[in-house]
């Protein structure tokens, strides 16, 4: 899923459930469930009619969505969709005897119900190593026409980040429109952005009518998070962006900054319908996107039912590369979001540029945490927490917990949980509060958010939150902040702790997440008909806005996907995704292993947080050989999992049958990484094979590295592989032999080393 970390999420509103974009919209609603919503506006409707995704044999669409017409006379069904590109069939709003008049029509295949899914810079760029003039971001592999296209809550189009100054004509293979809207004109695209549309029926049928006093029936960004996705994978060069002076640097730009932009919005302010959302990626593929960057999703969940995982391989079969967020849901493991081979999902972490605040209390001691307030010290006031700031839910700061009178002008003390983080401050200064900390419980660890606050706020971190409460039972106790601005420097990349994590539910044959990508507090573009804070009290707007999530993270590799593609024309979007992950790096800045704050930060993160590694774009336009995956391989590993031909079809829109009398094991598939599953006891032996390509030097030879799994020895054949010739393919075998099962998972690497090129595939070995 893609994911943005909301700061707004008020627990007074029975519609704040998982609305899946991963990123700050009030749409996005973490840990919240999808059977909920769906529940409570079913029980509001029609009886017994609801909206469903319907698919169809390719060769039978026309037939079935003629019969669907001629069923009921007296009460017709209403056609949202009929999808042609992603996947066979249509979208519909049907009474449960039409769809049972449908199943029994020839060429039918399945129907589900549609549901609503949700949402999962000045720096990026540099803290990957991406100079103007030089590698990637030279004059030739900036010039060539790459077509982003981003699944969103909109667009801005007037936003600084989209300008078309001095971009050529649009390409002329661009079939897509500039539709027009409420508050959005057939001409409000350009060179840059070259097409919009909105797709709200879905979303419609199972919430209502959308209220256009809070949104536009249009591809107009009414929250930021769309401008906020696209601005990150493609925006244009502007000088000296900031957040109110903040997080500036020379220039705020895209990974791929020249490309052009797709606006395809989806979600809306309770989520986004997953029939809108493969009409949107049904029309991206057909409109000539080369790349579409989904910052959303849901649950975990089987692929033949799993909507972005079924539209996502039509694209793959286009050869258009779709990246996705990984989800919010960490750092419990098991949650990790769409988890199809087909699609890179993508991680969230830490740059090395902070927001840092000091908080000193009374006796002395100091506290670091994180603050986007920029103003004067506030020096020596009374702290306030639980029963000392109000009555019920005082401690995490909930709407009419507070009383005036024990809080007016000190600093309150909020818990994170039960309430949204910017709801908080809100609840602080409404009483007369002069600041707020923000301090995380044990399960939000030492991450520390920076949030566009309605007062001076700082975040902190478990250990030095219960440092502080322990303090408290001092008299008088009292505490002075200075806000340092922006710093440079810190220790990164470390996985966000809110990242979601590995081992994948539905796939756990394959290792996800793919990559980690920088999903940290994120400066890009914002919408001006959002404040900064997402609260309707806040007057403030911004042309840039600071936010976290795996919905940051997603874009990211979206953009440095199309630079790879502007480089490589010719790569399938598996050699992509390869050469993404297998030059990934696993060390910091300070050339340590990779952290997570979900463990605490000097604790290595795992496979199963960080993917591959860290997304190195310089390493990745040369990554020497790539591991290549056809449809067709795709197809039989669906097969290995024992999907029945009704449940294929959903993939391949034809009569696809696996091949008889043959063992597929889905641990052969070509993927750059390898997900080893042994039964806890069993002393077992599992080979897999791979085939790599070289793309790098005509002639090399290229020696294995091992680095083993506790409890698992592994043998290579052969451990030389010698090219003679570019684009050569060379296989080998891996043996696992399982000799214990000490712990539920351990990690290596297998790596691939000819000169300079290092060829490297994480290994995560599971014991169930």
């Amino acid at each position: 899923m893609c994911v943005y970390i909301p700061p707004v999420i008020s627990t007074s509103s029975i519609l704040h459930v998982r609305t899946s974009i991963y990123g700050n919209p009030p749409m996005m609603f973490l840990r919240s469930s999808f059977s909920l919503l769906f529940f409570f506006f079913a029980s509001n409707a029609l009886p017994q009619k609801r909206t469903y995704i319907i698919h169809t044999h390719t060769t039978k669409a026309k037939h079935i969505y003629a019969s669907l017409l001629s069923v009921v006379q007296t009460d017709a069904p209403k056609i949202h969709y009929i999808y042609k590109s992603a996947i066979s069939g249509f979208s519909a709003t049907l009474t449960d005897a039409q769809l049972e008049t449908l199943k029994n029509k020839q060429g039918f295949v399945s129907a589900y119900e549609d549901e609503l899914l949700t949402l999962h810079t000045t720096h990026s760029h540099e803290f990957l190593g991406l100079e103007f003039g030089i590698g990637l971001w030279n004059v030739t592999s900036l010039a060539s026409d790459v077509i982003i296209g981003v699944v969103d809550t909109g667009i801005t189009p007037e936003h600084v980040s989209f300008r078309d100054t001095h971009m050529p004509p649009v390409p002329s293979r661009w079939t897509g429109i500039c539709e027009k809207g409420t508050n959005f004109s057939s001409s409000s695209c350009n060179k840059k952005l070259i097409g919009a549309r909105a797709f709200y029926r879905g979303y419609e049928s199972i919430v209502g009518r959308i209220n256009e006093t809070s949104d536009f029936r249009s591809a107009r960004d009414a929250q930021g998070h769309g401008t906020h996705t696209a601005s990150t994978a493609a925006g244009d060069i502007v000088p000296k962006a900031s957040f109110y002076g903040l997080a500036k640097g020379f220039f705020a730009a895209g990974m791929r900054f020249s490309s052009r932009v797709a606006a395809y919005k989806a979600c809306w302010q309770l989520g986004c319908a997953s029939s809108d959302v493969l009409a949107a990626i049904d029309r991206a593929i057909s409109d000539g996107v080369n790349v579409i960057s989904l910052s959303l999703g849901g649950s975990s969940r089987p692929f033949y039912v799993d909507p972005i995982a079924i539209g996502a391989f039509g694209a793959m079969e286009k050869n258009v590369f779709v990246s996705c967020s990984a989800g919010n849901s960490g750092p419990s493991n098991n949650t990790v979001s769409n988890g199809a081979p087909w699609l890179m999902t993508v991680a969230a972490s830490y740059t090395d540029r902070t927001f840092p605040a000091i908080v000193e209390i009374g006796n002395g001691k100091l506290f670091v945490g994180s603050s986007l307030y920029k103003g004067k010290i506030i020096k020596d006031l009374p702290l306030a927490f639980n029963r000392t700031a109000g009555g019920p839910g005082a401690e995490f700061c909930v709407r009419d917990s507070l009383k005036r009178e024990l809080v007016e002008g000190k600093i309150v003390i909020c818990l994170r949980g039960a309430s949204g983080r910017t709801d908080k401050g809100q609840e602080v200064k409404r009483n007369g509060g002069a600041a707020m900390l923000l301090v995380n419980r044990i399960t939000e660890g030492e991450e520390l958010l920076a949030d566009a606050h309605v007062l001076p706020a700082v975040s902190l971190g478990f250990s030095a939150g219960n440092s502080i409460l322990k303090y408290l039972f001092i008299a008088s106790s009292s505490a002075s902040i200075r806000f340092k601005g922006t710093a440079y420097g810190a220790t990164a990349p470390i996985v966000a702790a809110f990242s979601s994590r590995g081992p994948s539910v539905a796939g756990p044959e394959i290792l996800k997440p793919d990559i980690s990508a920088p999903g940290m507090n994120i400066l890009a573009g914002w919408s001006p008909f959002s404040s900064p804070s997402l609260l309707s009290s806040d007057t403030r707007r911004v042309q840039f806005n600071v936010i976290s999530g795996t919905s940051m993270s997603c874009p990211h590799v979206s953009g440095l996907a199309a630079l790879l593609l502007a480089v490589h024309g010719d790569w399938s979007s598996a050699m992509v995704k390869s050469a993404l992950m297998t030059t990934a790096s696993t060390t910091d800045n300070r050339n340590r292993p990779i952290g997570d704050m979900g463990s605490g930060p000097t604790s290595p993160a795992t496979a199963f947080a960080l993917g591959a590694g860290h997304v190195d774009p310089t390493r990745a336009a040369d990554p020497g050989l790539v591991y290549d995956i056809t449809a067709m391989d795709y197809l039989n590993y669906l097969c290995s999992l024992n999907y029945t031909m009704e449940r294929i079809a959903l993939f391949s829109r034809t009569n696809y049958t696996c091949t008889k009398g043959v063992a597929l094991r889905s641990g052969d598939l070509n993927y750059p990484s390898f997900a080893v599953n042994f039964e806890a006891g069993d002393r077992s032996r599992l080979t897999y094979k791979r085939t790599v390509t070289n793309v790098g030097s005509g002639a090399c030879e290229y020696k294995v590295k091992v680095e083993e799994p506790r409890g698992v020895k592994l043998r290579v054949e052969p451990d030389v592989l010698r090219f003679q010739k570019l684009r050569q393919s060379l296989s080998y075998s891996v043996t696992f032999l399982s000799e214990a099962s000490a712990t539920s998972s351990s990690f290596g690497a297998l790596v691939w080393i000819c000169g300079n090129y290092s060829v490297r595939s994480p290994i995560a070995a599971t014991w169930d």
